[in-house]
């Protein structure tokens, strides 16, 4: 439990309120793969606008579980920002859905979601 993300500042949020956490850990789910996935896409099509509005969008969420990447999504964010063009962000990228990617698994595990 809490491997590849921490929950203190969720509870902190929440004032420990069970049914709150839930219902974040379920809006986690929800939201980030989806825009994890829509992040991959961008970059992979050097489509920077997308880019950065995924990878914007993510940002409170990612900061809020500590999945301990938000210095490397900043990064992912700013390629597409400032149209990078001669940064390969792949290997950021991969490290940024590695780590959703435990994430969500073992949310998904911890809360039977």
């Amino acid at each position: 439990m809490e491997q590849h993300y921490k929950l203190y500042r969720v509870k902190e949020l929440a004032d420990n309120d069970q049914d709150f956490i839930d219902a974040l850990a379920a809006a986690f789910l929800e939201e980030v793969p989806e825009d994890a996935e829509r992040l991959k896409k961008a970059v992979a099509e050097k489509d920077y606008y997308n880019a950065y509005q995924a990878a914007h969008k993510m940002k409170p969420t990612v900061d809020l579980f500590e999945l301990g990447v938000l210095d490397i999504l900043i990064e992912v964010q700013d390629w597409g920002k400032f149209e990078k063009r001669d940064l390969d962000i792949t290997s950021q990228l991969n490290t940024v859905i590695s780590a959703v990617d435990n994430a969500v698994a073992e949310i998904k595990s911890d809360f039977n979601l």
